[in-house]
C-alpha cells in the first residue's frame, strides 16, 4: 500500500498528465481499494453478496470518474 501510494504521489509531483496518467492513478486506487476491502475490513471471507456490494461500489464508482473524465476531454 505505501509503494502505491509513493507511486500516485511521484506521479503527480513529476507533472505527468493526461488520460494516461489518470487511468494509471484508478487503477492504482481500485488496487488500494480491493486491497481495504479484501484485509484491513477483513471481508475475504464473506458471502457474494457483500463482496458483489463492495467490490461493484468501488468498480462503480471508479468508472463513474474515468467516464466523466473522458466526456469531459471531448467537449465544452
Amino acid at each position: 500500500m505505501v509503494t502505491l501510494t509513493l507511486f500516485t504521489y511521484s506521479i503527480g509531483k513529476l507533472g505527468f498528465g493526461g488520460v494516461f496518467a489518470v487511468l494509471i492513478l484508478l487503477l492504482t486506487a481500485v488496487i488500494k481499494g480491493t486491497l481495504i476491502i479484501r484485509d484491513y475490513m477483513e471481508l475475504r471471507g464473506v458471502s457474494l453478496l457483500w463482496r458483489v456490494i463492495m467490490y461493484g461500489w468501488l468498480w462503480g464508482v471508479t468508472s463513474a470518474i474515468a467516464i466523466v473524465y473522458l466526456i469531459s476531454l471531448t467537449g465544452t
